[in-house]
């Protein structure tokens, strides 16, 4: 009980009785009125599953759902008006995990998600620990320890790291890097990486040294 779900609606009435009623459960909904809303929310902190209405203006949800896959892999339950099998496909395509079709029961709308965090922390769980280079990342609870010490991380900052750990003492290029952590569409410059890799040594302490920097090819990580 207590999981942290992200209601994406722009319908200000559903979203208000879909929070209640998770509230009602035990759970903790945090709700965004649209696609752009929904993203500054997941930068902000970590859900345990997102109920992504699809049919928003401004940002639809199939675009926040390709948006999110670049870096997370939390729940995505689809909440649509749209029946037409090509639109859900297209969901699953871009990485939702389930649909509900308006007009739905809340209880099932529930249960369904709660499938969906279990699914999820069964997955997890099963190649949750990694360990390299003195430094242990904890997938389940996106903690990283330095040594014995709780690292706080950025989203970015956790996604290079593990992007790293689980390519160990394999050189990844910062185009690479930008394609997992930023995704095909990122348009920035690719020294971001290094400005990122520079902040992640910093609270990594000790433990930096084992991210090694190749020259001219990108970073490595010695485990």
């Amino acid at each position: 009980m207590n999981h942290k779900i992200l209601i994406v609606e722009d319908e200000a009435k559903l979203r208000e009785v879909l929070c209640d009623y998770f509230a009602s459960r035990g759970e903790r909904p945090i709700q965004a009125c649209d696609g752009f809303e929904a993203l500054a929310r997941m930068e902000e902190c970590e859900f345990d599953a997102v109920l992504l209405d699809i049919m928003m203006p401004g940002l639809d949800g199939l675009s926040v759902c390709r948006a999110v896959r670049k870096t997370n892999d939390v729940p995505i339950l689809f909440l649509t008006a749209l029946s037409d099998e090509e639109d859900k496909l297209l969901g699953y395509e871009l990485g939702a995990d389930d649909y509900i079709t308006k007009p739905f029961s809340l209880s099932v709308l529930y249960a369904k998600t709660m499938a969906l965090i279990k699914r999820n922390e069964r997955s997890v769980l099963a190649g949750d620990r990694i360990e390299a280079g003195g430094i242990t990342l904890v997938r389940s609870t996106r903690k990283v320890f330095a040594g014995k010490q709780d690292i706080a991380l950025t989203p970015k900052e956790y996604a290079l790291l593990l992007c790293l750990m689980q390519n160990k003492n394999r050189v990844l290029s910062r185009e690479q890097l930008l394609v997992k952590c930023w995704g095909y569409d990122y348009e920035g410059e690719s020294r971001a990486v290094d400005t990122h890799i520079k902040r992640l040594r910093e609270k990594l302490g000790d433990c930096a040294s084992c991210i090694q920097t190749v020259i001219k090819a990108g970073y490595r990580l010695e485990g």
